[in-house]
């Protein structure tokens, strides 16, 4: 794992600057601390961060074929490489090392851009091709790793991280209108856009070419819940399941360094352990996180009971409000593209306990969205199943239905009472946004009347309504998973699975998002996803005898973090100093009634948290990386509340 940045000029004369590499390089030296390397050519200069896992004597980048006339800046792994090798050495091409990135430069050589449908693995990388004189960009089919570029007339420059753009004097800090009201609709950044201007991701599944100063995005990998597995019988589904994802843990585990990995009590990661317990010889590393918080789900019995049926040498952290506050400024720094995630802090915390032990960790991350996971899926077929019948019934229910939310509170009347008359499309975003979300639907005057003028909604909302075009042959169940798996899931959870890990120099690796994986899951009967209330019905059936039952039969309770009573109570004087602040009235974009609105909602009922951390977390944004106002020292301070390890065969306490 490791950062990537450089800098193509389109002057044909010009000349890499090594220089201009080594300040894009410096910001992200967490994402690779072991070894740092620049190559630059006529019109191009490549940066590498190396965080060394694979090969860690001689796998030093930037890298080149035999005759130097291809180079290479990679991140990520490539779990097929040896397979991939053999193919290469067969067909004439000589290595000097025993790396996974030399294996794509060589294929490279053979097949272009096509080298990627050859890939099975997480990756972003550059290739500049000297005869050519052309520069690839690419990332993996499901955006595992991130890859952002900048493109103006002069010059287009790349990096792992934004960061690492922005270390470019001549790059200007120009925020879209439009791409805040992005942020506050999702409560994340959906699409290739960011808040800056002339700033974009490459798309998870594309790549990028640039020849004469001429680019162009090409698609190779897409879902494609079109092919269905039907003449497969149940059992047959359930073993082709779990030899699919014994397959995924194993090349996941391929490693010249420790691997550890993070549980969450929950069955995605209890059965991603179950089958790496079968291939190691030695007793594996576990972490978890847990809070001291009245009222939330404590995660962490069920995590020690995975450790202990796997024999786990198991660790544990507890975070409180202070270590929240005193990382946000260092939590958006990280993240760079403003998201309302508050449990990435509690990740944050947990893998900077496991870099103490390991380099690598392993996670359960992906399986709700491959394998329908979340109730999201259940309800909203249900819903749009009875739809016609609940608008057939007299108005006069319409009435009572209110009046009865007015009594109860109802939650579910609530969201689903205003639906009735809506498009399924136009409801729904993704699995953490609604149209009944407080910006929206109680007080859609947010904005000051001068900014409201810049946003354009329909702008704001283009990712998704394009997502939702392009699956509207599906079947509902299926529609849901593809728009999850193109918005929320590469840039929500992938973003703060990459950051927050490598804020601490670890690798995370997901065996459930493999591609080969995904296939299978695309391929499934909706029955085999969604199966009357069950949801995720064929994982929890194939892993029924490998997941303890406590484990298995448990509700989902997603990853809680208290931070909704924390903000209305023990944070509350810190809310009101940033958002109140005149620095952040001063921008302009908020009506200071309408902020003060959502703060004494907030306080008043604690049902506010979202937007109220999105209304900081954007505010620390501005003031990080537009004001340049960079945390004096990125990380956490070093403290005791690390639980000890205990040998998982004997008990007794080991150092660490």
């Amino acid at each position: 794992m490791c950062g990537i940045c450089g800098k193509l000029t389109f002057a044909p004369d010009s000349r890499g600057d090594s220089l201009e590499v080594r300040k894009m390089l410096d910001p992200i030296r967490h994402r690779g601390p072991d070894d740092e390397g620049i190559y630059c050519g006529c019109q191009i200069a490549l940066g590498h961060r190396r965080l060394s896992i694979i090969d860690l004597n001689t796998g030093h980048q930037p890298l080149s074929n035999e005759d130097g006339t291809v180079w290479i800046v990679f991140n990520g792994e490539i779990y097929n490489y040896r397979e991939l090798r053999r193919y290469l050495l067969q067909r004439g091409h000589a290595f000097r090392t025993e790396s996974d990135t030399e294996v794509i430069v060589h294929l490279y050589e053979e097949l272009g851009p096509g080298c990627l449908e050859k890939l099975r693995g997480m990756f972003a990388f550059a290739i500049w091709d000297e005869k050519q004189r052309s520069l690839l960009l690419a990332r993996d089919r499901v955006g595992i790793k991130p890859l952002y570029y900048y493109k103006d007339n002069e010059f287009l420059a790349f990096g792992s991280e934004i960061k690492s753009i922005l270390a470019l004097p001549e790059v200007k800090r120009e925020l879209l209108p439009e791409m805040l009201d992005r942020f506050l609709t999702f409560y994340y950044m959906p699409g290739e856009e960011t808040l800056l201007k002339n700033v974009y991701k490459i798309p998870p599944g594309h790549y990028l070419v640039v020849k004469h100063g001429k680019t162009e995005i090409c698609r190779y990998w897409d879902f494609d819940f079109s092919k269905s597995s039907e003449e497969m019988t149940q059992s047959e589904t359930e073993k082709r399941l779990l030899d699919l994802l014994a397959e995924s843990v194993e090349l996941h585990m391929i490693s010249d360094v420790p691997v550890g990995f993070l549980l969450s009590g929950g069955v995605d990661s209890t059965a991603m352990l179950s089958f790496a317990s079968e291939k190691s010889n030695q007793a594996l590393r576990s972490y978890t996180v847990g809070f001291d918080a009245e009222g939330v789900v404590d995660e962490r019995p069920y995590a020690r009971l995975a450790a202990k049926t796997f024999r786990t040498c198991h660790n544990e952290i507890t975070i409180s409000p202070e270590d929240f506050i005193e990382f946000m400024p260092k939590y958006v720094w990280h993240m760079e593209e403003p998201i309302c995630d508050p449990p990435a802090i509690a990740l944050y915390y947990v893998s900077k306990l496991a870099s103490h032990d390991v380099k690598v960790l392993i996670s359960g991350e992906g399986g709700d969205e491959a394998f329908a996971g979340y109730s999201t899926y259940r309800n909203f077929s249900w819903f749009e199943r009875f739809k016609p019948f609940l608008r057939a019934l007299n108005p006069s229910w319409m009435p009572a239905l209110s009046g009865m939310n007015s009594i109860l509170h109802s939650t579910r009347v609530a969201r689903y009472l205003p639906l009735l008359h809506s498009a399924f499309e136009d409801y729904y975003y993704s699995r953490v946004s609604s149209p009944w979300q407080y910006f929206n639907r109680e007080f859609p005057s947010l904005y000051s009347d001068e900014f409201g003028n810049q946003v354009d909604k329909a702008r704001s909302l283009d990712p998704i309504r394009r997502y939702h075009r392009a699956a509207r042959n599906y079947a509902l169940v299926d529609r849901m998973l593809y728009v999850d798996s193109k918005s929320w899931l590469p840039d929500d959870l992938l973003v703060k699975a990459d950051r927050m890990t490598m804020a601490n120099s670890v690798e995370l690796r997901v065996p459930l998002l493999d591609h080969a994986v995904l296939e299978f899951a695309a391929s499934l009967p909706v029955r085999y996803k969604v199966n009357r209330t069950t949801t995720k019905y064929i994982a929890r059936k194939a892993l029924s005898s490998r997941v303890p039952k406590p484990i298995l039969q448990r509700p989902k309770a997603g990853f809680p973090v208290p931070y909704e009573s924390w903000l209305a109570n023990g944070m509350r004087s810190w809310v009101r100093d940033i958002l109140f602040d005149s620095r952040t009235l001063s921008r302009g974009y908020f009506k200071r009634r309408a902020i003060e609105d959502v703060v004494a909602r907030n306080e008043r009922s604690g049902n506010y948290g979202k937007e109220v951390f999105s209304l900081i977390t954007l505010e620390l944004w501005h003031r990080v990386f537009l004001e340049r106002a960079w945390p004096d020292k990125v990380g956490a301070p070093e403290d005791n509340r690390y639980s000890l390890c205990r040998d998982p065969l004997n008990g007794k306490e080991l150092s660490v």
